[in-house]
């Protein structure tokens, strides 16, 4: 008898997640359990590969949720920085909602720009958000997450839930 590989899963931090709608997509295409977690409700498809996941609405409560199952083979989509930090730290791949990737090599330096910016927004010196969102954004958000399922896939990851 042989053993079935450990299934790809995707979580979504996706309070504030403007990529939802692509995560779907991609989710039935390679036939992956995606996981959409909030504090509140959230309509979703109805899709047995989409569950939606509403968690308390205490502080961090998402982010615990998504951190206790966040694994080799899980795949987590946020915009947190610290969720990102946690989540790679405990080895799953972690895409920004614009595409960019996080690392064990790249989340320091995201969590120090994040603090200085914190920092600099508090003493008044910027103002102001991220950019905003774009169809750019988008496009290259699916092109990381469809690299990181056929990478996850080729490392042998992929059995059914």
């Amino acid at each position: 008898m042989t053993e079935t590989a450990q299934p790809i899963v995707i979580f979504v931090d996706a309070d504030a997640c403007p990529v939802k709608p692509e995560i779907y997509k991609v989710a039935g295409r390679h036939g992956v359990k995606a996981f959409v977690v909030s504090n509140s409700f959230l309509n979703v498809p109805q899709d047995p590969l989409i569950e939606r996941v509403v968690v308390s609405a205490g502080f961090d409560a998402a982010d615990d949720w998504i951190t206790e199952r966040a694994r080799r083979g899980a795949i987590v989509v946020t915009a947190d920085i610290p969720l990102a930090s946690r989540c790679v730290k405990a080895g799953a791949d972690v895409i920004g909602p614009t595409g960019k990737p996080f690392s064990e090599a790249s989340i320091g330096m995201a969590l120090a720009t994040r603090d200085l910016m914190e920092d600099l927004r508090a003493m008044g010196e910027v103002s102001g958000g991220p950019k905003p969102f774009s169809q750019k954004d988008r496009s290259a958000f699916l092109s990381a997450l469809d690299v990181a399922i056929n990478r996850l896939k080729r490392a042998g990851f992929g059995g059914s839930l």
